[in-house]
């Protein structure tokens, strides 16, 4: 099983760093330190290799909210779940760097999308939740948690590519987004 890991963490960092295309198996195998022949055995094609990786990072996602209490109040609980889901990010930058070049790749299949809505089954959640006590707006809650994303997205490309010293704080992008949703 160690060579399988080794094989998922050198394709997140090629594929986060050159891309899919700029990154042939060969080189995946070379990084893992691996024949062919294994990365094969392992993940007949590059897309199932893709896939598994974007579903394990969803699956990691999700535990962030193991910890999840619903009995506070909605606001509180977004502001939560925002606040962890960035400093997740940020905490993983492959991660980031793999997700923002592939959530929208024809390479990622039917299957491994619903798998990823079910990481944030709590939001979703939350969100329906309030929209049904009347403090979040009545958007589809598809559309809200693309505006959620988007957002979420926007900061950590910024966080990620600004050289300077000046960072966002988080506590003001997660009102902002809050302000977005709210009635």
């Amino acid at each position: 099983m160690q060579k399988k890991k080794d094989i998922v963490l050198a394709a997140l960092t090629l594929l986060g760093n050159n891309g899919v295309h700029a990154t042939p198996m060969s080189a995946i195998a070379k990084e893992a330190g691996t024949g062919m022949g294994t990365i094969y055995n392992y993940f007949p094609t590059k897309e199932i290799l893709i896939n598994y990786i974007f579903v394990y990072i969803k699956d990691e996602e999700k535990k962030l909210f193991n910890t999840f209490i619903a009995t506070k109040d909605i606001k509180t609980q977004f502001k939560e779940y925002y606040s962890v889901a960035v400093q997740f990010y940020k905490d993983n930058v492959q991660y980031f760097q793999f997700i923002e070049q592939l959530h929208a790749s024809p390479i990622i299949t039917e299957e491994s999308r619903e798998i990823s809505l079910k990481s944030i089954g709590n939001v979703f959640h939350l969100i329906e939740k309030g929209k049904e006590i009347g403090i979040v707006k009545d958007i589809k809650t598809k559309e809200l948690l693309q505006f959620i994303a988007g957002s979420l997205i926007a900061h950590l490309r910024w966080h990620f590519r600004d050289e300077s010293d000046e960072k966002a704080s988080v506590s003001n992008l997660v009102q902002l987004v809050w302000d977005g949703i709210k009635k």
